[in-house]
């Protein structure tokens, strides 16, 4: 995601309740558009925690596709936090379960392979775990939103549909540059086995607490622009563009991401 520092939950589960009110988001992310088989991603979720309570949790609903593999799963998320003078340390976990699907009888294979006859269909478990540690200035968190190595049988061999854990390391700062003008720079490092570090280097500008607008550059994949408008107290919508400056710059027209928010 490239709003993801306006809904942490999509990446770590210690983020349940932050806003201690129920709160409501959508978010739908069309990826490398002109590229078959590219990524589309559409997200519901909901999170809570009452004002006097250190107690959060969640719930969210998830389509994924990319080539010829479909996710749709579940997760329920839970937080617990410890309150300090002007801080708090969260901790928070995830599980749920997903229905893996994947058409392989549609890859073409320069030889006949056996793994490659028949589609899967399978259910499958998910847990996660995160830490997050906030001031009214800023905040650094932790996560691995996806612990477990899921596995499913094709003709009797095991195939990891799981990739290795990755994780999450994110931080911000809020910088109150007058009255009606606020500047929220932040970082975000993703790391996994097999693949060389990822950054996200974002900044984004609120002028009222109503328009908001940021750009991010996510190291050898796209440069980013986002626009975000408060409508309402209760209601906000986001769009963001990838620009992309790897080498799909060739055959992709970008990416185009859509947030709307609610919150009762």
């Amino acid at each position: 995601y490239s709003q993801y520092m306006f809904n942490l939950l999509h990446i770590n589960p210690a983020y349940a309740g932050n806003r201690t009110v129920d709160n409501v988001t959508l978010m739908y992310r069309n990826q490398w558009l002109g590229v078959d088989g590219a990524p589309v991603t559409g997200t519901l979720s909901w999170d809570r925690r009452k004002e006097e309570s250190n107690v959060g949790y969640g719930l969210q609903i998830y389509n994924d596709r990319l080539g010829v593999e479909k996710t749709t799963g579940v997760q329920a998320f839970y937080s617990y936090r410890i309150p300090f003078n002007r801080s708090f340390l969260s901790f928070g976990l995830s599980a749920g379960v997903l229905n893996y699907r994947a058409a392989y009888s549609q890859v073409q294979t320069i030889n006949p392979d056996p793994l490659f006859q028949e589609d899967v269909s399978a259910i499958l478990p998910t847990v996660g775990i995160g830490f997050l540690y906030a001031t009214d200035n800023w905040y650094a968190a932790l996560s691995v939103p996806a612990l477990l190595k899921t596995k499913v049988t094709i003709n009797n061999n095991q195939v990891t549909t799981g990739a290795n854990n990755h994780y999450f390391l994110t931080t911000g700062y809020l910088f109150k540059v007058s009255e009606s003008f606020k500047l929220k720079p932040s970082v975000m490092l993703k790391a996994v086995k097999g693949a060389p570090f990822e950054y996200d280097f974002n900044l984004n500008g609120w002028i009222q607490d109503i328009v908001g607008i940021g750009a991010s550059y996510r190291t050898g994949d796209a440069f980013i622009g986002m626009f975000e408008l408060q409508m309402t107290p209760n209601i906000r919508i986001g769009y963001a563009y990838d620009y992309l400056i790897s080498n799909l710059k060739n055959y992709s027209k970008g990416t185009h991401e859509l947030m709307l928010r609610y919150e009762f």
